[in-house]
């Protein structure tokens, strides 16, 4: 679409530091299997966990939550989902199952966008891969409850073209004009996003796209880092960033290099934080005390000692305890509650900004 137009590709002018961000996601993509060298218990253990984010974090994004014992039953395939919530949550993680699982043979096509979004809404009474019927608008809300119309996305009749011109126009950039995948993806998204093809579910279905066109492009970090809840902890900037280029958007004259960067920054962190958890998967306690003390810092709620074991293979409950206990005297966390209901939290000091 309007991103993906050969005269907007060709306006794009690249400061020294978008071609920095840029060789360094290349150099990152590169070093993927060095980090694949480590053992299997490790890397599996960071697929799990970044399954059970991404499926708490990308719903949350939209409002739709659960508590955290729902979700690791869901995820790890053992419950059926009690109410619409868990309906979409469970509906997510199939459709990162299939992402995961399929993305070498899953190319960038309507009938893909279509699947995904059917996957994902699979257990609910809503008739997934159907693009929208009527016009919809991105809404914003504000704390005194008023609202006001912050986008008016693709009319509903427009649609499905508005679509097959996305997928072909990305097409004919990767293929036929041999662009950098890493410029090519973000406005890719961002498109998607102004047409929000979808009554609902547009958000997410975007974050599976962006999984799957990753992947098709050798970028592999989001199988052991989730994306999704970098998003999430950076979730003012993701709403900021779409919010602003979208300005301007339909008559092609938008400015999209605030997502572009965003989104870098994004998977910038993912392999940094990829790099870093598994430098320091290692024995020896200042290793274990680190492991702990990043899963601590990577919450964004209330967490269990389990929690953050399941983060930390090779780690005790024990051990988990004695650094909780320190970072407690250390005035970072503290224990609310009694009885099976008690968690951990951070104190304000240590929280990220995760307003909107």
């Amino acid at each position: 679409m309007h991103s993906l137009s050969p005269k907007y590709l060709e306006a794009l002018r690249f400061s020294a530091v978008d071609l920095k961000s840029i060789q360094a996601l290349a150099e990152y993509r590169g070093k993927q299997t060095l980090f694949a060298r480590q053992s299997s218990q490790v890397l599996e253990s960071l697929r799990q966990v970044a399954m059970i984010e991404s499926g708490e974090s990308s719903n949350r994004l939209e409002g739709i939550t659960a508590p955290r014992e729902r979700i690791l039953a869901l995820v790890q395939e053992n419950t059926a989902p009690l109410n619409r919530s868990e309906q979409e949550i469970l509906g997510y993680r199939n459709a990162l199952n299939l992402v995961h699982g399929n993305h070498a043979r899953l190319t960038f096509s309507t009938e893909t966008v279509r699947q995904l979004h059917a996957k994902m809404m699979e257990y609910t009474d809503e008739a997934g891969g159907n693009w929208k019927l009527r016009d919809n608008a991105i809404i914003e809300r504000y704390k005194d409850g008023s609202r006001r119309i912050r986008f008016r996305p693709t009319p509903a009749y427009e649609t499905a073209e508005a679509m097959q011109q996305l997928v072909e126009r990305y097409e004919d950039a990767i293929h036929h004009d041999a662009r950098e995948p890493l410029v090519v993806i973000p406005l890719t998204i961002l498109d998607f996003l102004c047409i929000h093809p979808f009554d609902d579910g547009n958000g997410r279905t975007s974050r599976l796209l962006t999984l799957l066109l990753l992947y098709r492009h050798g970028y592999d970090v989001g199988r052991y880092i989730s994306l999704e809840r970098i998003f999430e902890q950076t979730k003012e900037s993701y709403y900021d960033t779409l919010k602003r280029c979208s300005q301007g958007w339909h008559e092609g004259k938008h400015d999209a290099f605030p997502w572009v960067n965003y989104f870098w920054g994004v998977i910038l962190a993912a392999y940094r934080e990829y790099e870093q958890r598994v430098g320091t998967l290692r024995t020896g306690r200042g290793a274990k005390s680190h492991q702990v003390r990043q899963a601590v810092e990577r919450k964004l709620g209330p967490f269990r000692v389990a929690d953050i074991a399941t983060e930390c293979p090779g780690v005790s409950h024990g051990w988990v305890r004695r650094v909780l206990r320190e970072m407690r005297n250390e005035g970072l966390i503290e224990f609310q509650g009694k009885g099976p209901g008690a968690r951990w939290v951070k104190k304000p000091k240590m929280e990220r900004r995760d307003e909107e």
